[in-house]
């Protein structure tokens, strides 16, 4: 009993900033510089585009609330891991923790270090084998910010966040002000070159736009190291969604304004093209140094909030024991960060290019959204009176009309790519044997520790 009591426990030290700088920090990433000139080849027009990024921003804040009323009502360090877990069990919190781990948030880290060590090579001369080692240095030199301290993470996070936001500020503005001697290009129109018919490129281009809008779940994540969770999970989800939306359909207004629409998909790179036409030979420098910040820092942020998963369910017996460790000097879940780290590090020497390790992410995503959604719905039946949570407004219709749309979006995405849908499913599989494993001897467990109680 002494042992269990002098256990390190994480640090209560982040606030609001630190919530809205991690969301901020994790969701602008490497979407918003690549998806673009992908999305403009499913669509028609610049009007018929930025009306999908609304639709996706609108759901994405309903998503928020939904997020806001599940982490003031479960305030504990593994976010979605703990709502899946105490709605529908353990083994639900098992396949969501290992799809984190090894899919949805250590390729992500694999794949923004690759973009991070490109982007570099517009300065510094990359060969293949300097460029593979920048990568893994990226993913290395974050680790050791995030094992050290959470407040070496966050710090460098909050730093990375306000450089990033002051950057695509600046281009926003300048778009908006540069080009009013220009002729704007918001009107162009061409015929869609994606070949999935209507409701397939419509289908095709929302995922492409949720990916760019991932990350802002993770606020919930590190609650067990927020000063007040009731508080901060709410106010960082409100603000970093908004800042967020308003940013990307600024910087959209701003790109086709400035290329067209035709000048999207020619175009590879569309920041860097439209700052060149901004600022001349200089706007592929600001650029680069751009995006490298955008991807240092939602690596980062990723890290810090993923680690915590991984941390939980070790605490509960659903992973490698080992990973339920405290650092007794830095009050960091050391071990869980680590093995984030190596493994994103596996990914990036296995997989190798951005593409393949980027592919999947979203639909596996919206399953989950899927199941914490129905989650608030068993919440709410089982507690319907707690009013020291934040509460979701026009419960049910908000969060059951969010629910059908994301349920059709996972529906038709299955028909539409099908053979794609069936890879993602099949990557997420891979934990079902590991599954029964850890189930079973936390079962054994529990009822090993009841019959001794009694």
């Amino acid at each position: 009993m002494k042992k269990q009591e002098e256990k390190p426990t994480l640090r209560r030290v982040l606030g609001v900033p630190d919530g809205v700088a991690i969301l901020i920090g994790i969701t602008i990433g490497a979407g918003i510089y690549s998806t673009p000139q992908l999305i403009a080849g499913y669509l028609s027009s610049f009007k018929s585009i930025i009306s999908l990024w609304v639709i996706v921003g609108v759901l994405v804040v309903v998503c928020g609330l939904i997020y806001a009323e599940l982490g003031t009502r479960l305030p504990s360090t593994g976010g979605e891991y703990i709502y899946l877990s105490r709605s529908f069990g353990p083994f639900a919190g098992f396949m969501f923790g290992w799809a984190q781990l090894f899919i949805v948030r250590t390729y992500p880290a694999a794949g923004l270090a690759i973009v991070t060590a490109d982007y570099l090579g517009y300065f510094v001369r990359l060969g293949k084998l300097t460029h593979l080692l920048v990568a893994l240095s990226v993913i290395f030199i974050l680790g050791v910010f995030n094992y050290v301290g959470v407040e070496w993470a966050s710090g460098f996070q909050k730093v990375s966040t306000f450089i990033k936001v002051c950057g695509l500020l600046v281009m926003i503005v300048a778009g908006l002000v540069l080009m009013g001697g220009h002729e704007s290009l918001l009107s162009t129109e061409a015929p869609p070159t994606g070949t999935l018919g209507p409701v397939g490129n419509l289908i095709a281009a929302m995922m492409l736009v949720f990916f760019s809008h991932t990350g802002w779940d993770r606020v919930g994540y590190v609650a067990g190291e927020m000063r007040n969770p009731k508080r901060v999970i709410p106010w960082s989800l409100m603000l970093g969604i908004g800042t967020i939306i308003t940013i990307y359909l600024l910087l959209n207004l701003v790109y086709y304004r400035t290329l067209g629409i035709e000048g999207m998909r020619k175009s590879t790179i569309v920041a860097s093209d439209t700052a060149i036409k901004l600022f001349g030979p200089l706007g592929a420098a600001f650029v680069s140094l751009l995006v490298m910040t955008s991807t240092v820092g939602s690596i980062n942020g990723t890290m810090l909030a993923s680690s915590r998963v991984y941390y939980a369910m070790a605490r509960d017996r659903l992973f490698f024991k080992w990973l339920d460790f405290i650092h007794p000097r830095f009050r960091t879940p050391s071990r869980a960060v680590a093995i984030h780290c190596l493994w994103a590090g596996v990914i990036l020497l296995v997989r190798g290019t951005f593409e393949t390790i980027a592919s999947g992410m979203v639909f596996a995503i919206l399953i989950f959204l899927t199941l914490n959604t129905i989650a608030l719905f068993k919440f709410r039946i089982k507690e319907p009176e707690r009013r020291e949570v934040f509460r979701i407004p026009f419960f049910p219709i908000l969060p059951g009309v969010f629910l059908m749309g994301i349920f059709v979006l996972i529906v038709f995405r299955a028909i539409f790519e099908w053979q794609k849908s069936l890879i993602d499913l099949a990557f997420i599989a891979t934990g079902l044997p590991f599954s029964f494993i850890w189930c079973k001897r936390r079962r054994k467990e529990s009822i090993t520790k009841n019959g001794t109680e009694r």
